[in-house]
């Protein structure tokens, strides 16, 4: 797929997470019951809590997508042609098959139930932001990580710091952006179900599989092959493998928070975006 950049695609309207930081310093200088009372006095709309995974409007394709609570409604896919480590190398992601397997964290390997595939077409003025890839450029992570461009839906998490976190909440314009396809492109993303929600390696990065909730399957152009497939299994929620941080949803990010195994002394994500920050420097000398 050939990209351009195009000046109508909406800007990036990340902004700085106050409340998250704000967290991160209190755990600092406190314990996690004095976090867990600050949290309790949020405001009732700052505090919704939001678990499940909906759908969200978008570009016009063979169907809509799925999205993770807190305010993110798009795909949280690759996007064609991103590489896959499997237990045989390397595989572009429209060539894997169910029960082909993936290497997980920790160098196992899960055996593939389902890729679920989305496809989108420009429709109106502009591209949907929630659709538009976001490119991990080559090394942006760390002197080797992606090994090659990377190329995620903006919902899409990467594992870093031992968490979760959104691409397009790190994105910098630079190294970390999103890239308009032309007028005429189809954007196809492609999600891997695994039977537990895991880590992934795409061109090198860690990145989490398919989490869905009840409907989310049903957003997908092949929707029929998973019931034709696993036809009255019952839906099961699945665990997230790490917290989600991130700049949407103070709350959740707060809880994220809680939810590691000890109080943290830094913010993982505030980590995370200062040392692609630093990268970022690095790769521009």
């Amino acid at each position: 797929m050939t990209y351009a950049k195009d000046p109508k695609l909406p800007r990036n309207s990340a902004r700085r997470r106050f409340l998250g930081v704000a967290a991160a310093a209190s755990a600092r200088l406190a314990s996690v019951a004095v976090l867990a009372a600050a949290a309790s006095s949020l405001p009732a709309k700052a505090a919704g809590l939001h678990l499940g995974w909906g759908k969200g409007k978008g570009n016009s394709g063979e169907h809509g997508k799925s999205g993770r609570g807190g305010g993110s409604g798009g795909p949280l896919c690759f996007l064609h042609g991103t590489s896959i480590l499997t237990d045989c190398g390397e595989k572009r992601i429209e060539d894997l098959r169910i029960g082909d397997r993936v290497v997980v964290r920790g160098g196992e390997t899960g055996s593939i139930r389902w890729v679920g595939r989305q496809v989108f077409k420009k429709n109106g003025l502009r591209w949907q932001e929630d659709v538009v890839p976001v490119r991990v450029a080559r090394h942006a992570l760390d002197n080797r990580t992606p090994h090659s461009d990377l190329y995620l839906s903006p919902g899409h998490a990467l594992f870093l710091n031992g968490v979760l976190i959104r691409v397009k909440d790190l994105i910098n314009g630079t190294t970390i952006a999103p890239i308009a396809p032309r007028d005429d492109t189809t954007i196809a993303y492609y999600a891997i179900l695994l039977a537990t929600h895991e880590v992934i390696f795409a061109e090198g990065a860690a990145a989490e599989t398919f989490n869905p909730s009840v409907s989310d399957r049903e957003n997908f152009s092949n929707f029929a092959e998973f019931e034709r497939l696993y036809a009255g299994e019952k839906p099961m929620a699945m665990r997230s493998y790490a917290p989600v941080l991130g700049e949407e949803g103070g709350w959740e990010h707060l809880k994220a928070l809680l939810l590691l195994p000890f109080v943290p002394s830094h913010d993982p994500f505030e980590d995370a975006r200062m040392t692609i920050s630093a990268r970022m420097k690095e790769l521009s000398i």
